[in-house]
């Protein structure tokens, strides 16, 4: 549990929203809660979401206009959204308990008894699943953003415990499977759904863990919130055809594969080694639900990387079923694997740990010079903070890090999820001193608040309305947020006496902007990115009456 919450809860509290995803999301809750744009048809800055699914932003608005007043906007979106991530962490555990309570996946009884007890290994299975989730290195940052993917993140792990369970328990199941369900309908992914949703009631048939009339009962409720699911979808006109074509280049073939490759570490390789053990088992027996299920969700969210934008978030949904699956690898896992992940895991994130802490001190003493200088070329303009909370958790972390290396090399480890407490704990401590050490610098780096600041200087405190060209959701959402600017889109609006456009999109159309009108008065860049300038102009002559 501390483990879970030093991971969960960094990332969620005291930093400003990230570009872009991040940020746009954050925009349009904002947008809702405060009664500017429709709750069905939500705007922002005149622009509909690239996303159709609707219960993100509404969680978000509702957790605005529900917060006392001390609390400021980002957090209060933020703490359901840490509800979410701790909801997939629970979900996945007990999914992976429920698997490793069925015949096929318990241990060989002995002849003259002393094997596992069946709950406790199940437990055992469940941790080693639970700390293979945390241990994905692509979990980390998309996990604590207040987008649509974490909300279907959690609603796939839900579903993915629901269908797990069913042959143990009766009402949590029921409960899971139709908020699962309706919420990844509502969060923009109905085909998923449907995909999931129709895998699951085969799991069910072939391999139902249970007696046949409790399969059955099961079959036709799943395919009852299928339907229903499909026609909250219908109704909502939420069915989008997002399949890319085949037409992609070699680079982009080879990111794909770099993405597959560190996005589920090191949970897929193990997942493949469980497949490989069980490889008769999984066609040959139809009671191995715990293999054909994981299996199918991971199949799915692989599937949904390889033909649709954009690939990081569809591969997410499928790292608690990969979890899974890794999981199961465990008992069969030889010695000399165990001993090559824990060197692997003990050298990279030792050093990670390491080459943190000492940019951090470079940045606040200036030596080594070297990283200091790197920094500040690569963040021109970023002034360090100092932090004793900050540092204070930094060092706990760390010598936490310490005391579970300590642990793991003491000879006669019992517990069979040994393997994978190293992984886990140096994802999570990674992710921890990021967003204690690094986390100033990340804001500064990752947000828009330092270029809407220099915004904010050329135009004044009280500019009153302000024109826009070319803006992207973020940059709108930011300008709104950061600068609390009033702004309108050009051609709607003639009487603003300044206005701001992308650098990409100028000059503008003459239908939308007489560019004759308008003098340049500053180009602001993002500190850390080349490409990404405003460009701000004052109008020189008054506007028609």
């Amino acid at each position: 549990m501390l483990l879970c919450i030093a991971y969960v809860v960094p990332g969620f509290i005291g930093r400003d929203p990230w570009k872009s995803a991040d940020v746009t999301a954050f925009g349009y809750m904002l947008e809702l809660a405060h009664g500017r744009t429709p709750w069905f048809s939500p705007l922002l800055g005149g622009m509909a979401p690239e996303t159709e699914g609707l219960l993100p932003y509404w969680l978000g608005a509702w957790a605005i206009q529900i917060a006392p007043v001390w609390i400021s906007a980002e957090l209060a979106v933020r703490l359901p959204f840490a509800g979410l991530l701790a909801i997939t962490l629970i979900a996945t555990w007990y999914a992976v308990y429920y698997l490793a309570r069925s015949p096929g996946a318990q241990p060989v009884a002995f002849a003259f008894g002393g094997e596992a007890n069946p709950s406790d290994y199940a437990r055992a299975i469940a941790d080693g699943g639970l700390l293979a989730l945390i241990a994905c290195l692509g979990l980390a940052q998309l996990s604590h953003e207040v987008t649509s993917y974490l909300v279907q993140l959690s609603c796939t792990a839900l579903t993915f415990f629901a269908v797990a369970a069913m042959p143990h328990r009766a009402v949590a199941p029921a409960v899971a499977l139709a908020v699962g369900m309706a919420g990844l309908t509502l969060a923009g992914a109905p085909a998923l759904a449907t995909l999931l949703g129709v895998g699951s009631i085969a799991v069910v048939v072939y391999a139902p863990g249970s007696h046949s009339d409790r399969r059955l009962r099961w079959a036709l409720f799943l395919v009852a919130v299928v339907v229903t699911a499909a026609l909250i979808a219908w109704s909502l006109d939420l069915w989008r055809w997002r399949i890319v074509g085949s037409d992609a280049n070699g680079k982009e073939w080879q990111s794909l594969a770099r993405l597959l490759l560190w996005f589920g570490w090191p949970a897929w390789p193990l997942a493949v080694w469980t497949l490989w053990r069980w490889r008769k088992q999984i066609i040959g027996r139809p009671g191995h639900r715990h293999l054909l299920l994981p299996l199918w969700f991971s199949i799915v969210s692989i599937a949904a990387t390889l033909t649709t934008l954009p690939a990081d978030r569809a591969l997410l949904l499928g790292l608690p079923a990969m979890a899974s699956l890794a999981a199961f690898s465990l008992p069969t896992l030889r010695r000399s694997v165990g001993a090559l992940i824990d060197w692997f895991t003990l050298l990279f994130f030792t050093a990670s740990a390491i080459a943190i802490w000492v940019i951090w001190i470079a940045m606040q003493t200036g030596f080594p010079a070297k990283p200091a200088a790197n920094v500040a070329k690569l963040a021109p303009g970023f002034v360090p903070e100092f932090s004793a909370v900050a540092l204070v958790i930094a060092l706990a972390a760390t010598v936490g890090w310490a005391c579970l290396v300590w642990w793991r090399a003491s000879r006669d480890r019992a517990p069979i999820w040994k393997s994978l407490v190293l992984p886990a704990g140096g994802a999570a401590l990674g992710w921890l001193l990021l967003m204690t050490l690094w986390l100033p610098l990340l804001d500064f780096a990752r947000s828009y608040g330092p270029q809407v600041q220099s915004v904010m200087v050329v135009v004044g405190q009280s500019p009153g309305c302000i024109q826009t060209v070319g803006l992207s959701r973020s940059q709108v959402a930011a300008l709104q947020y950061h600068g609390t600017l009033k702004l309108e889109r050009a051609g709607l609006q003639d009487e603003c006496d300044w206005l701001i456009a992308d650098i990409a999109s100028w000059p503008a159309s003459e239908r939308m902007v007489n560019t004759v009108l308008w003098e340049l008065k500053a180009t602001i860049p993002r500190p850390t990115d080349k490409n990404d300038h405003l460009l701000v102009f004052r109008r020189t002559t008054a506007p028609a009456s």
